[in-house]
């Protein structure tokens, strides 16, 4: 009985944010990747459907539909979706990771901490550990601004995506795509 007691007596101390699950709030958040073409156009490309979340242990899940590519080129999206991704054998791509929960449960609206994150990225069949630099800002008491402070750099030899580039930069009859591609994001969670 004594144990159940202390039981009790800790669910009732702990903090109600301790037990709740942040979810990704896609409208709010933002999944950008830059490509290069013919060594100096740059164009910003995004994910419009991206879901994820927190869970009360720290693990964090974030699915990217590979298939809501958008480039603000119909045809690209479309070989975008066909040729590099391969959507019809690899509709999504998965970032999985953990984050210090404790560090969140102390965070007050408006305060924020910078660290280093190591997460997996699984994409095209091939996880990989990548490393982001990245801030986290208490928005209010339910909810949570995490974004990238840098770019990231994604090679697309690391994941079986440079035939798909060579592939694209033939039918555009482009002299080169670059096939590192920088990744920034701006992710909004909700509890």
């Amino acid at each position: 009985m004594k144990g159940v007691s202390i039981i009790a007596l800790l669910l009732v101390c702990l903090s109600p944010s301790a037990f709740a699950q942040w979810e990704l709030q896609e409208s709010e958040s933002t999944l950008n990747v830059v490509s290069v073409k013919k060594s100096t156009v740059g164009e910003v490309h995004s994910f419009s459907k991206i879901n994820g979340s927190i869970n009360d242990a720290g693990e964090v899940m974030v699915n990217i539909d590979l298939g809501s590519i958008e480039t603000n080129v119909d045809v690209r999206n479309e070989r975008m979706k066909a040729i590099l991704f391969e959507t019809s054998d690899f509709m999504e791509a998965k970032i999985s990771g953990s984050v210090n929960v404790n560090k969140l449960s102390e965070l007050n609206a408006g305060d924020t901490y910078i660290e280093s994150v190591k997460f997996n990225l699984s994409l095209h069949g091939v996880s990989r550990e990548i490393t982001s630099d990245v801030q986290v800002t208490k928005l209010s008491g339910e909810r949570l601004l995490v974004t990238s402070l840098k770019p990231f750099i994604l090679s697309a030899n690391d994941y079986g995506l440079a035939e798909g580039i060579e592939m694209l930069r033939t039918v555009a009859s482009l002299p080169s795509i670059s096939t590192a591609v920088p990744v920034t994001y701006n992710f909004i969670f909700k509890k």
